[in-house]
């Protein structure tokens, strides 16, 4: 997993990337949403920092190909039972980070 503080950066080198986007909204402070810091599109979020990991919104079968490739893990928000359409980047570069939150804005961007 990477450090928290190594996370700290790279998410906030993806916000300023999407932060000119539109509709993209950045974190807003003191606002938590499931308890992160987190990049939302019309009002929805598609990325989001946890516990030092990127987690994303993503279609259930790229979720699952992602998670059987080895490069995500399931995401759970804590309640015990992962959730379809997310997944945690378990490591990676910010180009893999910057990847999937791509495809995360698209789907997420699409759906509504």
């Amino acid at each position: 997993m990477a450090r928290v503080d190594d996370a700290d950066s790279r998410f906030e080198a993806l916000v300023q990337h999407f932060a000119s986007r539109p509709g993209v909204r950045p974190p807003e402070p003191g606002r938590r949403r499931f308890g992160s810091a987190a990049l939302t599109v019309d009002g929805s979020i598609f990325a989001m920092l946890q516990g030092g990991q990127l987690v994303v919104k993503l279609p259930r079968d790229r979720v699952a190909a992602l998670i059987d490739e080895g490069s995500c893990v399931p995401f759970g928000a804590g309640k015990g039972r992962p959730m379809r359409e997310w997944v945690a980047v378990a490591d990676g570069d910010d180009a893999l980070w910057r990847a999937l939150a791509e495809e995360a804005l698209a789907f997420v961007g699409q759906c509504w």
